[in-house]
């Protein structure tokens, strides 16, 4: 299989439990947590090990709870490359309301991240030898500069890789400006990259063609929440809907949605399929 590397600027351990009913002001008695590795790159590694497949994660990764996640990442059997950080790397915090089955999601911010520290993290991806697929997705920390981005699309051009990007805002609109092979924003990610404040189902194809052929990217593939997704490439647009299933969590689900296409990929499995 090709060789397919993850990267995570802002990785976090996600505490998971459940609850009756969030009541203010009580003190409320939640069932035993799940620790589980996440944030962006790291939840497409893991979707890929599910799948059969595997990816190296690349990350930062400091105190004690950067310990903590690189061995529940190894627990998993997941291949890792980390780049110590002095600072602790985060934990998120996910309750289930049982009365309602609603999921409440708090996201901590990242600590800052110095300057030696993802220089030290670019070069680690630089030294990477024999990779078909680089994977960049999710958020960043206090201190990593918002084309970070852009300069991995300049390694992955360098190592003839196909760069993958799945973050939001001004980190996207950089890296696009370096060029890319696939993006996978939602509605809002790339009503933002294009300059519109909101986008329509219909005027989806047309921005996100614009994009490939003014050489920004290859392939585009706009998340539509229920409705599924739409891949577009220059000579194909096509609307996939996903089958009914129940929902149990929604963390982690854009990514292994992002894990699921380049495992595919890598199989030289068609990019319709993939999708």
């Amino acid at each position: 299989m090709s060789k397919i590397v993850s990267i995570t600027f802002n990785p976090a351990i996600d505490k998971s439990t459940s609850i009756d009913s969030l009541i203010p002001d009580k003190k409320l008695r939640c069932a035993s947590p799940v620790f589980e590795p996440g944030g962006g790159g790291i939840n497409v590694a893991r979707a890929i090990k599910k799948l059969g497949g595997e990816a190296s994660a690349v990350y930062l990764a400091g105190g004690y709870t950067g310990v903590k996640f690189t061995e529940l990442l190894e627990e998993e059997g997941i291949p890792c490359l980390v780049t110590q950080t002095k600072n602790n790397t985060r934990e998120n915090l996910v309750v289930v309301e049982e009365s309602t089955n609603k999921q409440f999601r708090f996201g901590m911010p990242g600590a800052e991240v110095f300057e030696t520290e993802w220089q030290a993290c670019l070069e680690s991806i630089a030294n990477i030898e024999q990779v078909d697929f680089i994977v960049a997705s999710g958020s960043l920390p206090l201190g990593v500069p918002v084309d970070i981005f852009a300069r991995i699309a300049r390694i992955a051009q360098d190592k003839k890789a196909k760069f993958i990007v799945d973050t939001a805002g001004e980190a996207l609109i950089k890296a696009v400006e370096a060029g890319v092979f696939l993006i996978k924003p939602n509605l809002a990610e790339l009503s933002s990259l294009v300059g519109k404040e909101e986008l329509d189902l219909e005027s989806v194809e047309i921005e996100a063609r614009k994009l490939i052929e003014n050489g920004k990217c290859e392939v585009a593939v706009v998340s539509l929440g229920p409705e599924g997704a739409m891949l577009v490439t220059s000579d194909v647009q096509v609307t996939i809907k996903p089958p009914k299933v129940e929902r149990k969590s929604t963390v982690g689900a854009g990514d292994s949605m992002v894990g699921g296409i380049v495992f595919s990929l890598a199989k030289n499995i068609s990019l319709i399929e993939s999708v």
